[in-house]
């Protein structure tokens, strides 16, 4: 770990209220890590019976929607315009359901249920191989397994039969 302002190593310090910090002794200043955040979808049709999934450039398993959030934007917008970038269908609406920390990316990815507009998808093929519509069953099986997707995932289902 490195200081984002001097470059200079960090230790972890105990920071009082915090507990081990990283701290740079050159700057004399705590240093909390930093990471982007990014928006994750669980995309249904709207008679709730159907999930869209994807095949990111390169993939073999299917994983959720997903985005970075841009600087000045809130999450709210990042969802319905990543979502509307990679498949050219607008949100009908969304619902923030639980966030993250994606240790492999250094992202905290705050996961939305969202409902999809009816129309023809058309998919960024410079990110997407495929996008297809599954039975909420069929969605839990294709799925990666043990991602963070699949934990949004069930968490979503969840929240769709209540519905």
């Amino acid at each position: 770990m490195y200081c984002i302002e001097c470059g200079g190593p960090l230790t972890l310090m105990y920071a009082k209220g915090e507990g081990l910090v990283p701290y740079c002794k050159s700057c004399g200043q705590f240093r909390f890590p930093q990471f982007a955040t990014a928006v994750s979808m669980v995309v249904v049709n709207r008679a709730k019976d159907k999930i869209l999934l994807a095949k990111h450039l390169g993939q073999e398993e299917y994983i959720l929607f997903a985005g970075y959030i841009k600087k000045g934007e809130t999450a709210e917008k990042a969802v319905c315009r990543e979502f509307k970038e990679e498949t050219n269908l607008n949100t009908v609406k969304a619902k923030y359901m639980s966030s993250r920390y994606h240790e492999p990316r250094n992202v905290l990815m705050l996961n939305f249920l969202m409902m999809a507009e009816d129309g023809e998808l058309k998919i960024d093929t410079k990110e997407l191989e495929e996008v297809s519509w599954f039975s909420i069953p069929e969605a839990l099986e294709r799925v990666k397994k043990d991602s963070t997707a699949e934990i949004f995932l069930k968490n979503a289902v969840n929240e769709i039969k209540k519905l």
